[in-house]
């Protein structure tokens, strides 16, 4: 039985907040970051497990999340300037 891994539970270590400029962006700590890579290059080599795979998945879906606020806020910020 696999187990659901829900983006949500990656947040409280996982995201930072940064100030770039003008701009606030979300970001990925190293840990989580670092965590991404691995299961990427693990990935990569075809050694996931099934559970590994399920991870990476909500860390992609998160990253997916973050990019498109991300983009948002670029958007709003260059229609003020």
């Amino acid at each position: 039985m696999t187990t659901l891994f829900k983006p949500s539970t990656l947040i409280p270590k996982g995201l930072r907040v940064q100030q770039i400029n003008n701009l606030t962006l979300f970001k990925f700590t190293d840990e989580l970051g670092d965590r991404l890579q691995t299961l990427l290059d693990q990935k990569k080599a075809d050694r996931l497990s099934a559970e590994e795979t399920i991870e990476l998945e909500a860390i992609g879906e998160l990253d997916e999340i973050f990019s498109y606020i991300n983009a948002v806020m670029v958007a709003k910020a260059n229609e003020h300037s």
